[in-house]
């Protein structure tokens, strides 16, 4: 009973601080330049949300209002689900200076009652809930989750790079993943490519990889390409992609993928591991300081210099590592957020537990990307090193 009491005291105390008004004179006031904020969760903005509101959730209201709305003179409206968590938000902004500031009486639920116009949400209730930790990042939020939604990416390899890039892409909410791979599901894969299962042995990877993609995330598109990639094929697969992750185990993929990405003007996340190290970096032709795959390996090297992982092992954490980098910078370029690792080399090491960075700046005598390269056509170059089974 004394909670109660205090409650109300507390809610009358600042009811006589913060102005209140009600959802039709909001309305009518945003019509006149006022700043209308909603400051409900974003999974409580799956609902709808009132015509021209911006979209600012209380815990972060005091962190963004300024890159939002400098002047502290205009008219600002706080609207909540009820009319209670408005209030506290209309005080803080007259801590900070806002000097016209209320809050909407009701809430969101009164301005729905009384049929004001409402924007409804593009997130369905199953969206909102499945990536709800994802939405309330300020850098995501729904039109973030909107543009992963919308996004294609190539995966070449379903394995060790592949396998742990595939599952967080999918789980994010990547709409539409492309697993390019011809080769079978094999014992010795499973320490490291966590996508497949003990009983897949002998399927398909990409079907495999499909089945566990699936089964975590219903929701995204996933097509399967049952191809080595070829000088033949290269330019056919990439099309209509926004961005490729390289899980090839081999050098004559990558040269194909680096040049089939400059040609298409398309991102190449690359990632490799040999043993206990591993390395990642991004190779984005469309920025002009960005290098190019050719940059670090301006030649593929001798088969005996090359050794694949079934030839020189690995330990099986380390791919996932790596794969996981990957997939975090390619939600940020889909995103558009963060700083990527494009002139950048980031190198592993898991026996010392010890990332390194390294300058990868552009060559300006590469024979990808320099000036005085040219493109004579795809060439497939498997005489020079071996392939991973």
């Amino acid at each position: 009973m004394s909670e109660s009491l205090d409650r109300d005291s507390w809610l009358a105390e600042l009811r006589q601080r913060v102005p209140e008004i009600s959802p039709a004179e909001a309305f009518g006031q945003q019509a006149q330049g006022a700043l209308l904020i909603d400051v409900r969760e974003e999974n409580e903005r799956a609902a709808g949300s009132p015509v021209g509101a911006l979209a600012l959730s209380r815990g972060f209201l005091e962190l963004r209002i300024e890159d939002s709305e400098p002047n502290r003179e205009r008219v600002i409206l706080a609207l909540c689900a009820s009319g209670r968590r408005s209030l506290l938000a209309a005080e803080a902004l007259q801590r900070m200076g806002y000097r016209h500031v209320s809050s909407v009486a009701g809430g969101f639920e009164r301005w729905k009652s009384e049929g004001l116009p409402i924007s409804a949400s593009s997130l369905d209730t199953d969206a909102v809930e499945r990536y709800a930790r994802q939405l309330r990042l300020p850098q995501v939020g729904e039109s973030g989750q909107l543009k992963l939604s919308q996004a294609s990416a190539l995966l070449l390899g379903a394995g060790g790079l592949g396998a742990p890039a595939a599952l967080y892409l999918a789980a994010a909410g990547v709409g539409r993943l492309t697993l390019v791979d011809d080769d079978r599901v094999e014992r010795s894969n499973l320490h490291r490519q966590v996508i497949h299962a003990d009983a897949r042995v002998g399927m398909p990877k990409t079907e495999s990889a499909r089945m566990t993609l699936a089964a975590l995330n219903p929701r995204i598109q996933i097509d399967l390409r049952n191809e080595r990639l070829r000088a033949d094929n290269v330019e056919r697969l990439l099309t209509g992609h926004d961005l490729v992750i390289d899980g090839a185990d081999n050098f004559p993929a990558r040269y194909l993928l680096a040049a089939a990405t400059r040609r298409l003007n398309m991102p190449m996340v690359y990632g490799a591991v040999e043993r206990f190290t591993g390395q990642v970096s991004v190779f984005d032709p469309r920025r002009n300081d960005s290098p190019c795959y050719r940059c670090l390996f301006p030649e593929p090297p001798a088969a005996d210099d090359a050794p694949n992982c079934s030839e020189a092992g690995v330990l099986g954490v380390l791919p996932g590592i790596v794969g996981l980098l990957q997939a975090t910078e390619a939600m940020k370029l889909i995103l558009g957020i963060g700083e990527s690792l494009i002139g950048r080399l980031l190198s592993f090491d898991a026996l010392n537990m010890r990332f390194r960075e390294t300058r990868l700046p552009r060559d300006p005598a590469c024979p990808g990307c320099g000036a005085t390269a040219v493109f004579n056509g795809y060439e497939d170059i498997e005489r020079f090193c071996k392939l991973s089974g």
